[in-house]
């Protein structure tokens, strides 16, 4: 027997349970009991002040590792129309391109903005800047003390040859958020050096990818290590750009897109022995409790799954002491008629050792195999995020089969046949090609709630990552429609795709002699093939887009998670909500 420790209304409750209770059924028996009220944090995944881990449910953590208490960045943001010399505060950030950084013979800068900044400096700038050889390439930035403005110091933040994406006005906020956090500094203002050629429309994205960057670069998850140094940037002064009530809105957008990234982002840092099926189901419960005016929550057993004849599923969670948790989330908006209705579908891999096709060798990744539930974080991200934007006229689920796919006696073996929920029968023939397997019943579940569109995320091929690299996702699709719609939304978004081919040939190497068909082809257009497994899954009349994000889900330079795909889910909701 283990005692576990639960925060029910402000009180404690000592409760007796199995030694491996199942997280689902003892909440349930908690909620009907008398008196008895479970509430949920809102705050970013771990360890919080006056609360107790989520994971402690379960056990004690492997490691007896306990995640530090972090806060999210607290920042207001607001627009304003003033000069940039009357401006006060401890950084003027400047972007400039390589164009404004173009000067006369007299060696004056010819930008309006530039030019008016160093008069006041006494030349000074033009001078410190021809001294760190900033000339405004992409990745330059210099942050100088200067007498003569309101401001304590001036930075020029170097936006390349041109700038006009999203990534790029993205990459701003993140240098000038890195910039404030070195000088410690705690009241900023941003001002591009040439805004006067932008559209109105294109002015609110500018602000709003600003505003993101500033937010996410603020960001520092320090809940795994001993010590860690906080920023004190508290407020941001987006100049230039426009004011008034449409743009409060499009900053308070990118506010609430940024939490949802941030969540996703820690929920793929946390190790594999924090971060549990049971966890992440807990996790997307708590979003669920925080917006409950929108969404809802419904957690599944394995008991539950069996019912609904999820084979396939259960198949990969079989070896693991650490029990699945099918999670479905649902968004309904507060009022109006639903016009459209979605689904995200996310693979919760929370760890993958490959089964039985163990991972091994140079360059196999397991050690990094926590991130193989990307997928889901993307999908629970975006549920956090929409839960506060409250999109109308759309309906959204959110689905994930999360579990681990581990080695023991009672695990999957290579050659073994299972059944996934659409009665279709599978030869296992790699027990690394997992991922494929959760989401057959992920998304046959999917198509049972009478969605329109269904796009399913997944860290799911190390074949796209050689097709695409690190920093691009393959979309796969038999709708040109759908593709449109996903691609726009992800330039908006500031997130890259590419569209793949589905070739149907090719899936005569996914045939079986013994089963409807097995789950890993041969290399050669490996990525392909395995968007045609999943096609077999999908119902015909609903439009469904696959993303392989195994490249950008992961920053190897930083050695962090990207929050990848959420941005992309987000404005595709959105924009299906008009």
């Amino acid at each position: 027997m283990v005692a576990i420790v639960v925060s029910l209304a402000s009180t404690l409750f000592t409760v007796a349970a199995s030694s491996s209770p199942s997280s689902t059924s003892f909440l349930t028996k908690l909620r009907s009991a008398p008196s008895l009220r479970i509430s949920f944090a809102v705050t970013p995944l771990g360890c919080r002040r006056g609360k107790l881990m989520a994971h402690t449910i379960a056990r004690a953590t492997l490691g007896l590792t306990q995640p530090s208490p972090i806060e999210s960045p607290k920042i207001s943001f607001a627009a304003k129309e003033i000069d940039v010399t009357e401006w006060k505060g401890d950084i003027l950030a400047v972007g400039v391109t390589e164009k404004d950084f173009t000067k006369d013979e007299n060696s004056k800068f010819e930008n309006p903005i530039l030019k008016k900044l160093d008069s006041h400096l006494g030349g000074l700038l033009a001078e410190v800047s021809s001294e760190e050889d900033f000339t405004g390439k992409a990745g330059q930035s210099t942050v100088v003390r200067l007498p003569g403005l309101g401001s304590k110091r001036v930075g020029l933040i170097g936006l390349g040859q041109s700038a006009s994406t999203t990534a790029a006005f993205r990459g701003l906020g993140e240098a000038v958020a890195a910039a404030a956090k070195a000088a410690q500094a705690s009241d900023v203002a941003i001002v591009l050096a040439s805004s006067e050629s932008l559209s109105a429309e294109s002015k609110l994205t500018t602000a709003s990818a600003i505003v993101s960057g500033t937010v996410l670069g603020s960001h520092d998850d320090t809940r795994y290590r001993s010590e860690s140094k906080k920023s004190n940037l508290k407020s941001v002064d987006i100049l230039g750009l426009g004011s008034g009530p449409e743009l409060e809105k499009k900053l308070k957008y990118a506010e609430d897109v940024s939490s949802g990234i941030i969540f996703g982002k820690e929920l793929v840092n946390s190790p594999a022995n924090v971060l549990t099926p049971g966890v992440l189901a807990q996790e997307a419960s708590k979003i669920a409790a925080a917006y409950s005016d929108v969404l809802s929550a419904k957690i599944l057993d394995v008991e539950q799954c069996k019912e609904l004849k999820m084979g396939s599923y259960l198949a990969v969670a079989a070896a693991s002491a650490n029990p699945a948790h099918f999670i479905h989330l649902t968004y309904k908006p507060p009022g109006g008629p639903v016009k459209a209705k979605l689904a995200l579908v996310g693979k919760g891999l929370t760890f993958d050792s490959g089964g039985y096709n163990i991972k091994t060798g140079p360059g196999c990744s397991i050690e990094l195999m926590k991130f193989d539930m990307g997928g889901s974080a993307a999908v629970l991200g975006a549920a956090k995020a929409i839960g506060q934007i409250k999109p109308p006229g759309v309906e959204v689920h959110f689905i994930v089969a999360a579990c681990e796919n581990m080695i023991s006696g009672t695990g999957m073996r290579p050659g073994d046949v299972v059944t996934a929920s659409n009665g279709k029968t599978i030869e296992v023939n790699n027990t690394d090609a997992e991922g494929r397997l959760t989401l057959a019943d992920a998304l046959v579940y999917a198509c049972n709630q009478g969605v329109d569109k269904i796009v399913d995320l997944a860290t799911l091929t190390g074949a796209c990552v050689v097709a695409l690299g690190p920093s691009i996702a393959g979309i796969f699709t038999p709708s040109d429609d759908l593709a449109k719609e996903v691609v726009a939304a992800s330039e908006a978004g500031g997130e890259k795709l590419w569209r793949l081919p589905m070739e149907e040939s090719y899936w005569e190497s996914m045939k079986s002699g013994i089963a409807d068909m097995v789950n890993t082809g041969g290399r050669p257009g490996g990525s392909i093939t395995a968007a045609l497994f999943l096609k077999q899954f999908v119902d015909e009349k609903v439009q469904w887009m696959h993303i392989d994000m195994a490249g950008p889900v992961w920053n190897d330079k930083k050695r962090t998670a990207t929050g990848f795909g959420i941005s992309t889910l987000v404005e595709w909701v959105v924009k299906n909500s008009s």
